[in-house]
């Protein structure tokens, strides 16, 4: 996980003390230190205690996954997350956690972990259609054609264990409305350096929680089209960066851009970045009630109106 504030800066401090003796100790007695990408990682790691550095944890993984600038980005812009107020679900990794009892949270305040001790957790997908890099990315399958050349689209996929719009009724009892739900918000770095970001929200994706959403969660293209025309709603969904998410309580469905004054929030920093394309081509997946990120058109093209 990537480091919070709030932990001990004694223990911080100890730690490294400790490790700094240690490697300076192995080289005034002509030991030859772990080779240089062992290396890195272990001062990589000093360097973030030392910094206490909120997101550092998780970047060595991206890192790995998508390259140095693009691990950077992908780390740096997970936004906060706030949730409706009196909702208990929240994001976690599927692969330790496929149910609501250990996908719950408190109700309230400060949210870092769920009731069960588990983090909070996203999945980045990575579509990367800038010069030199587009040839490649649509070797893999994605589509880098026409609006999409030149830009960096980062997502960020959320995994809840239910879609619970009616938790709480007699009849549908806790489990909700289906089981396994998948939303995501997602960036687009254009070749100015400029940033949109959008979030799923039933049948579409919003950029501002509105009245006008019902139009974009209707799932009709051609309603969709109109509504962008007149100026009622953004193109695709996308506005500027927030770096906030703001989610439904029970259905999930997301909005970049709202009222930010909710109690149940969690930072950035808290939220556990997995890259996912490693974990799909290990085709170690379970399978959902739904669709998957990868089996959506979505994750193929980056600028697609649905989340089917």
């Amino acid at each position: 996980m990537r480091c919070e504030r709030g932990q001990s800066t004694i223990e911080w401090v100890g730690m490294l003390s400790l490790v700094s003796l240690l490697l300076v100790g192995m080289l005034a007695a002509g030991v030859r230190v772990p080779g240089t990408a062992l290396a890195d990682s272990v001062f990589e790691k000093i360097l973030c205690a030392v910094s206490m550095a909120d997101s550092c944890g998780d970047e060595p993984h991206l890192i790995a996954a998508y390259g140095t600038e693009v691990g950077k980005l992908a780390n740096r812009h997970m936004p906060s997350i706030l949730f409706e107020d009196g909702s208990k679900a929240v994001p976690v990794n599927f692969r330790r956690c496929h149910s609501t009892n250990c996908g719950d949270a408190p109700d309230e305040g400060l949210v870092r972990r769920t009731q069960r001790g588990l983090p909070l957790a996203a999945f980045v997908h990575v579509v990367d259609c800038r010069a030199g890099e587009a040839e490649r990315t649509e070797a893999a399958g994605a589509d880098c054609s026409g609006e999409r050349a030149g830009n960096l689209y980062v997502q960020y996929w959320t995994y809840y264990a239910d879609s619970a719009t009616l938790r709480g009724v007699p009849i549908i009892g806790r489990k909700g409305f289906h089981e396994d739900d998948w939303e995501s918000v997602q960036f687009r770095i254009r070749p100015d350096g400029s940033i949109d970001q959008r979030a799923s929200s039933h049948h579409g994706y919003n950029y501002e929680l509105s009245k006008g959403n019902w139009i974009s969660d209707a799932g009709i293209s051609p309603l969709r089209a109109i509504s962008e025309w007149v100026g009622i709603r953004r193109r695709h969904g996308w506005g500027p960066e927030t770096s906030w998410l703001y989610v439904s309580g029970g259905s999930h469905a997301g909005n970049a851009k709202a009222s930010s004054n909710r109690d149940r929030r969690t930072p950035s920093a808290s939220v556990h970045l997995i890259p996912l394309e490693r974990i799909v081509a290990s085709g170690k997946v379970p399978d959902f009630a739904i669709g998957a990120p990868w089996t959506k058109e979505v994750w193929r093209n980056p600028e697609a109106e649905g989340t089917e």
